[in-house]
């Protein structure tokens, strides 16, 4: 058969050992923070301190320019998701994304 026919049997057996306490399972637990709120001089100072342009930045957080300039007056806030986005910019974590490649 082939390899991953294979590796789909060896998983299915595996899940009946667990089942019938022939075999231990695996349990990971992840502790999720709660989403950080910014404001506007934050949102500015962060986008600054990674060196990125609103145009650039707007495009990271797939967001315009328009709402990025919004954010930055303090006339909007982000959305919790983008939240999310700018903690993995304040802690350089996004450096590590299969999205994000540096040129040059």
């Amino acid at each position: 058969m082939s390899k991953e026919f294979d590796n789909l049997i060896t998983s299915l057996n595996q899940a009946i050992a667990i089942e019938r306490g022939q075999l231990k399972g695996r349990k990971t637990v992840y502790e999720i923070k709660p989403v950080k709120s910014y404001t506007n001089d934050q949102i500015k100072k962060i986008r600054n301190s990674v060196g990125m342009t609103q145009h650039v930045f707007a495009s990271f957080m797939g967001v315009s320019c328009k709402t990025v300039e919004a954010w930055e007056k303090g006339t909007n806030r982000p959305a919790k998701t983008a939240c999310r986005l700018l903690s993995m910019l304040e802690d350089n974590s996004f450096k590590k994304l299969s999205f994000i490649s540096k040129i040059g």
